[in-house]
């Protein structure tokens, strides 16, 4: 089984920079997107479903932001868009997929680097969400969820974290947030559970500023995440580099097949 997550900034964008060229040689289940910045009128036919996928989203009710999206080649059995909390629903940060083997999840958490309002609006979307991960660990299922986070978890998982300590993405109160997730909800994050003592390869965004890029001045803040019965499958995790989409780069897992 092999699962994509990517922030797309921009759909529209990322298709005319080759997104849909590259997508089929990956052979990929799963495809989950963030941050489409479109409603399904923006989307051509290709964009809704690729061929030999079934394509299911969550728009904002803002134009041309946010928004999420999960292609999945088998055809979901219940598809979740909505899960009651404004703060999410209303800025399309979650759609969910059950099929019989798996639950897929694809979220957008947002950014907080815009000012004081939106630091509160997220720890306000990281309360309400980690409710909903909560119990969605207690189903017994397997499920991964996808994402942009918009948090680095530790030190090594950023270039300049000295200099980032009182910046949103890197606060000590997000990243205890995502040490909760994982050492007591019992999330298991699978690329640093496969590569602990990777650094700078595991970075997945890059700033737009400077020659952030060039220098790899980057943060891991893409997640795979998954119970850990399904984590112990993942076999490998790649972080592609070699062309670009948006600002961020996709996070490839491969795990084993299961029934």
């Amino acid at each position: 089984m092999k699962i994509i997550t990517l922030n797309l900034n921009g759909i529209r964008s990322a298709a005319r920079k080759g997104f849909y060229d590259w997508l089929p040689r990956q052979k990929a289940d799963f495809v989950c997107l963030q941050e489409l910045k479109a409603h399904e009128i923006d989307l051509d036919d290709q964009m809704k479903s690729p061929k030999g996928y079934f394509g299911n989203f969550s728009y904002a009710n803002k134009k041309g932001y946010s928004g999420v999206g999960i292609y999945s080649k088998e055809k979901p059995n219940k598809i979740i868009s909505k899960i009651g909390i404004p703060e999410i629903d209303d800025e399309g940060r979650y759609i969910e997929i059950d099929l019989d083997k798996i639950i897929i999840i694809s979220v957008y958490f947002p950014s907080g680097s815009s000012g004081e309002e939106r630091q509160i609006f997220k720890y306000k979307v990281l309360d309400k969400i980690l409710v909903v991960l909560k119990k969605k660990l207690k189903l017994g299922k397997n499920i991964v969820v996808c994402g942009d986070f918009n948090i680095a978890h530790h030190e090594i998982d950023l270039k300049n974290f000295k200099g980032n300590k009182k910046n949103s993405g890197f606060l000590p109160e997000e990243r205890a947030w995502l040490s909760h997730l994982f050492s007591e909800v019992g999330w298991v994050d699978i690329y640093r559970n496969l590569y602990p003592d990777k650094g700078e390869e595991g970075y997945t965004w890059w700033s737009n500023r400077g020659q952030a890029w060039v220098k790899n001045v980057g943060w891991r803040i893409d997640y795979q995440i998954a119970n850990p019965e399904l984590a112990a499958k993942a076999k490998k995790a790649t972080i592609l580099k070699t062309q670009r989409f948006s600002d961020h780069a996709p996070l490839i897992i491969n795990y084993d097949d299961f029934d």
